[in-house]
């Protein structure tokens, strides 16, 4: 464990240092590309004065907590809310038949999509965000919820119909249990990057594509640093020898760097958030050893 989280530190540790050698060898802007000192400076004086050049002396601590408590109130009342519809509509199927196809209207639209709305209803200030982030984590618990109500084993309700139990404690003392573990995912889901990818809206994507052109710019200086430190090693035959065996190595390791980045990132974008616009898992539970003879007649023999 000590000797992996040592790899874990040595590793940003040297990105670190290639990071301030590439900005001080090749005199970047550091307006497009700040070396990590200045990344340092900039967080320092966020947590301790504000924004540069701003008139608010509001620090990065309290938008953080701000921003929490934002979070928070959203997250779980949109978890409350939606167990306790999930769990009603899961029991009444034929009132979630009439209710879905509108659900599944209003589910893969965008949160920040319902803005201008709930700023004309609401106003400015906290309560716009805490609706947000109540819309963003509402839909996928619910319909998680309700889906695990009706896949449930039909002997639970057996059960309690022997013992006399009633409606409200079978679903709430029974039902609920069985499900527990579906719940626990489907929060987690509404936690997840899908959900805040649901926040942030189509402006998300524009600075996740993004990160493919960070990319390119920082290999590109990477390819500057790498030419600067072979033309240091001198004339004469000994300095052109250096010259290729850094041109070579440094070059090649930068195309493998960019290579493995823009495949890496790629899949992630497509597989991770942009297949979560249109793609839905679903289906039905396979049930296993079960036979089927609704067009085939199965003869048993016996043999004494």
């Amino acid at each position: 464990m000590l000797k992996k989280t040592i790899r874990t530190i040595l590793s940003f540790v040297v990105v670190v240092v290639l990071w301030q050698t590439a900005c001080t060898l090749a005199h970047t802007n550091e307006t497009l590309f700040p070396s990590p000192y200045k990344v340092l400076q900039a967080f320092i004086q966020l947590c301790t004065t504000g924004l540069p050049g701003s008139t608010s002396s509001v620090i990065l601590p309290l938008h953080i907590e701000t921003s929490l408590i934002r979070f928070t109130i959203g997250y779980f009342s949109s978890a409350v809310s939606a167990i306790l519809l999930g769990l009603l509509l899961g029991s009444f199927p034929r009132v979630f038949t009439f209710i879905n196809p509108i659900l599944q209207i209003i589910r893969p639209i965008a949160p920040v999509a319902f803005m201008p709305f709930i700023v004309f209803w609401f106003g400015i200030g906290d309560v716009p965000a805490i609706v947000i982030i109540f819309i963003a984590g509402f839909f996928p618990i619910l319909l998680s919820v309700v889906s695990a109500v009706q896949n449930v084993d039909k002997i639970y309700y057996k059960i309690a119909d022997s013992f006399g139990v009633n409606k409200v404690k079978t679903l709430f003392c029974i039902i609920f249990p069985a499900i527990f573990t579906q719940i626990s995912n489907a929060l987690r889901l509404a936690l997840g990057a899908y959900d805040i990818y649901n926040v942030t809206g189509w402006l998300s994507d524009v600075l996740s594509y993004s990160r493919l052109l960070a990319l390119g710019l920082a290999t590109g200086v990477i390819a500057s640093v790498v030419n600067q430190m072979g033309s240091m090693l001198g004339d004469g035959i000994l300095g052109a020898i250096g010259f290729i065996v850094v041109f070579i190595v440094g070059h090649t390791l930068n195309l493998a760097i960019n290579l493995l980045g823009a495949y890496v990132h790629t899949n992630r974008l497509q597989f991770v958030e942009f297949f979560g616009k249109f793609y839905e898992g679903g289906g039905k539970p396979f049930n296993p050893f079960k036979l089927t003879t609704k067009y085939v007649d199965v003869k048993e023999e016996t043999y004494l």
